[in-house]
């Protein structure tokens, strides 16, 4: 039944040409969302948009309706429309906005390493291996990747990752660990995050009527409770000790297990190593207490060591889980383990490029098999990002043109990673009510602040947790964007923000500057 439309009772004066024109225009920015009502519709017509959808709030997934990612939440948002307001001359108190929230290196002015570019240009356009000005290791290179690829880097690869790469890749990690590495347990993958998707979908399945758990640190990078959100699976959130740099104490790990197996089954365990958002990094032993306890309860282990180059503490070294499950011996040597790496992080800093690899450990064949099965249907990973982790694994080699170059720009990026790390830390611990520990690797620092009684009755008028409350304030009045620790979890009754370390060194003392005056008037403020 067609909707009764009553042109005279609401433009009396108007001639027909006009009404039918303006009621044309309103129409037309109802269809778009952009009014709700339009004058002269009767009621049936004005809900036609709210009911003519079949997938709708109440019936789509709920899952979906449950996923946080707070590292591109409601204050990454507002952090780009400030941006979009300073580019049309809108005032603010601030020149620019800074972005510290986001892990993005080449974002916050780290220059690509020149290696990397020059193969990854005469890859995607060939010509230049004849004609370019590159060195001779390069065009040696780029014919080898463009053979691995089949000639064309516009051609799909086997979904698996190029053969080649993998083996390259098996090889870096047998070298790495002084364990044999088997390149058909390697996979390479668009970035980390799919490689640790794909393997968190395989616990999608009620055991003894309870859904399946897996214990994630708190605090966690948000990708491990957004994809358990999407999956269905449980989060079981173990605390990582701020008093002892935010280290994994076994004995948490037990009580977060026996009151997590309360409502699910618990059945596997992630670690992140070196930290986010807490820049810690392990020690061996540390981390044969955490296998020995996984293997005790038969947990699948999930080993995040995409920061594996990004280490700065004197004291500190990385090793990777699967070196010290082998280091173990039996039993736990013949645990399942699945660890993953990435070229967005390290002195690479390539997160467009969306390269990844993760190596499976112990894994039963027939699972490897379905595992498998479900990456092929995803076609293959981007073939340049799968170039990018060849050379990761494969870097120039002494003697060789590009070596002298590479090592440079990779020392110096590390270098200055070290320096602003330390900066970081000694700046914060500096601010009245702040406490940072030292950053010993990743790319993150995860400062404890202490808010007013009064800011926190504030954050709970405006119905909001109280670090975003204070967010949200240090965005506004100084265009400095952080995420808030709640984003991240943390004990109860504690807040704190993950800031990067990525802003350039002036760049990043600017920002500390802002930071102090900025804290102690909203102290002030709210004492």
């Amino acid at each position: 039944m067609r909707p009764k439309i009553e042109l005279g009772s609401r433009f009396p004066s108007m001639s027909p040409i006009k009404m039918m024109g303006r009621l044309g225009r309103m129409l037309s920015m109802h269809s778009e969302g952009l009014v709700t009502t339009v004058p002269g519709l009767t009621a049936q017509a004005s809900t036609i948009r709210k009911t003519k959808h079949n997938l709708t709030m109440d019936n789509m997934n709920p899952n979906l309706i449950k996923l946080q990612y707070a590292v591109r939440g409601p204050i990454v948002a507002r952090s780009l429309a400030l941006k979009k307001e300073l580019l049309k001359g809108v005032e603010k108190p601030f020149k620019t906005v800074i972005n510290a929230n986001l892990g993005d290196a080449q974002a916050m002015g780290q220059e690509p390493i020149t290696f990397f570019r020059q193969v990854l240009s005469c890859v995607i356009y060939p010509e230049l291996i004849k004609s370019g000005n590159c060195p001779d290791d390069v065009k040696q290179r780029a014919r080898q990747l463009l053979a691995g690829c089949g000639g064309k880097a516009g051609s799909y690869t086997q979904s698996f990752g190029v053969e080649m790469f993998r083996r390259h890749v098996a090889e870096y990690i047998a070298q790495r660990d002084g364990y044999p590495s088997n390149w058909e347990n390697v996979v390479l993958t668009q970035g980390a995050s799919p490689g640790i998707k794909y393997c968190l979908q395989l616990f999608c399945k009620q055991v003894d009527g309870k859904d399946a758990g897996v214990l994630i640190p708190i605090p966690q990078y948000p990708l491990y409770s957004a994809a358990l959100a999407e999956y269905g699976l449980g989060p079981v959130g173990y605390y990582l000790d701020e008093d002892k740099n935010w280290g994994i104490d076994v004995s948490e790990l037990e009580r977060a297990f026996h009151e997590g197996s309360k409502t699910h089954a618990v059945r596997a365990l992630v670690v992140i190593n070196p930290g986010n958002p807490t820049g810690q990094v392990l020690t061996e032993e540390n981390m044969k207490r955490i296998l020995k306890f996984a293997q005790r309860q038969g947990l699948f282990v999930l080993a995040d060591e995409v920061y594996q180059h990004n280490v700065y503490a004197e004291d500190s070294k990385f090793s990777s889980f699967k070196k010290v499950l082998m280091d173990l011996g039996p039993p736990c040597s013949e645990m399942e383990l699945a660890s993953f790496m990435s070229v967005s992080k390290g002195y690479m800093g390539e997160c467009g490029l969306r390269g990844g690899w993760m190596e499976l450990v112990n894994m039963d064949p027939d699972v490897q098999a379905n595992l498998y099965k479900t990456i092929s249907a995803s076609i293959c990973p981007n073939t340049i990002g799968q170039c990018a982790i060849d050379m990761v694994a494969r870097p120039p080699q002494p003697g060789e043109p590009s070596y002298d170059l590479w090592l440079q720009e990779k020392t110096d990026v590390l270098g200055s990673f070290k320096l602003r790390a330390k900066m970081i830390v000694e700046a914060f611990n500096k601010m009245g009510g702040f406490k940072c520990n030292e950053v010993q690797g990743a790319m993150y620092a995860f400062p404890r602040i202490e808010l007013p009684p009064k800011a926190v009755e504030a954050a709970r008028a405006e119905n909001k947790p109280a670090d975003l409350f204070y967010a949200f304030r240090l965005l506004e009045e100084t265009g400095i964007c952080i995420v808030p620790g709640s984003g991240f979890g943390q004990s109860p009754g504690t807040y704190h923000f993950r800031t990067t370390i990525l802003p350039q060194p002036k760049l990043l003392q600017e920002m500390l500057n802002i930071f102090d005056v900025f804290h102690k008037k909203f102290t002030e403020q709210y004492s």
